[in-house]
């Protein structure tokens, strides 16, 4: 069977479209709720977003070994068609959920745990949402049936942790899914404009699915800038606040290429600087990680704040 026909509802979550639902996350689009049966459950769940490019992947894989390195069951969930969140976790490319439902003819029952979840540097797991073919399907169903996999197997029953690495700037619903399950969402930044611009708006969803959701903001995570003055600057204005704050660092970019998290690679001071920023935004997540409710600017003062005529 191939992609392009798949049966009607195969990538769905189960969710329910009927008029006693809760009003919509937000205006402008047609929202689905979350069928509770694909509920996490008892893990800390944590979505990081963040503007392509911005190091969401690092951010999330060196994250993850923090949360295992303090004694955590750990899963990190890829939701990119590119599938490389937990390519330096393992050391390659990972087959997809969809690439292993694929393989069994897209009967679900016919796959092992083995076939879609793989162990990685100290114990984390890892698995690969991927993605529909390109123009044809929504990233936010490929999530759901991932959860549901997961579920299935029991593979969260024992999960203290669930990190979910997620593609992009939020522009629409599938790009939000991961934050109907998550505790607190995490927005990687640069000190520029662009990356200010994306932390804005998935800001603005992060609040539209706390609407009917558990999921609140948690912070700000400053990478690949030696600087942080515009990103402080925006979040006085609009009520966010920095976690952490990880250099423009050349060990950083190099360990990518090494496909290694900074916890494996040779000591240096630079390296147990940003080690140790890991470690204490772990244990500021596990405490609970103070929920922030922010006020997203619009577009047009957005960019006059930042000084762009």
């Amino acid at each position: 069977m191939s992609l392009d026909r798949l049966p009607p509802g195969l990538f769905g979550s189960g969710a329910q479209k009927t008029p006693q639902s809760p009003p919509p996350d937000g205006a402008g689009s047609l929202q689905v709720r979350l069928d509770p049966e694909i509920d996490i459950g008892k893990a800390q769940v944590f979505a990081v977003y963040g503007k392509g490019g911005i190091g969401k992947s690092t951010t999330s894989s060196n994250l993850s070994v923090a949360f295992s390195k303090l004694g955590k069951r750990v899963v990190q969930i890829g939701c990119d068609p590119k599938h490389d969140s937990t390519f330096t976790l393992t050391k390659s490319l990972v087959p997809t959920v969809i690439d292993v439902l694929e393989s069994v003819n897209f009967h679900p029952e016919e796959l092992r745990l083995d076939d879609f979840v793989f162990e990685g540097y100290n114990g984390v797991m890892c698995v690969e949402a991927g993605g529909p073919p390109a123009g044809t399907g929504c990233g936010g169903y490929v999530v759901g049936q991932t959860v549901k996999l997961l579920k299935q197997h029991h593979m969260l029953d024992d999960t203290d942790v669930v990190v979910f690495d997620v593609l992009g700037d939020v522009v629409c619903g599938g790009f939000a899914a991961p934050l109907q399950h998550a505790d607190r969402a995490l927005i990687v930044t640069a000190n520029d404009f662009d990356s200010i611009f994306a932390m804005n708006r998935i800001a603005s969803a992060i609040l539209a699915k706390a609407k009917n959701y558990k999921v609140r903001i948690g912070g700000v995570i400053a990478n690949r800038s030696d600087a942080t003055d515009e990103i402080d600057r925006f979040n006085a204005a609009v009520g966010l606040k920095r976690l952490a704050h990880l250099p423009n660092l050349d060990i950083i970019r190099r360990s990518r290429l090494k496909k290694s998290t900074l916890f494996e690679l040779d000591s240096t001071p630079e390296l147990e600087a940003a080690k140790e920023q890991y470690l204490q935004l772990a244990s500021y997540l596990l405490a609970g990680a103070e929920p922030l409710t922010a006020q997203p600017m619009k577009d047009r003062d957005l960019f006059d704040f930042l000084g762009f005529d």
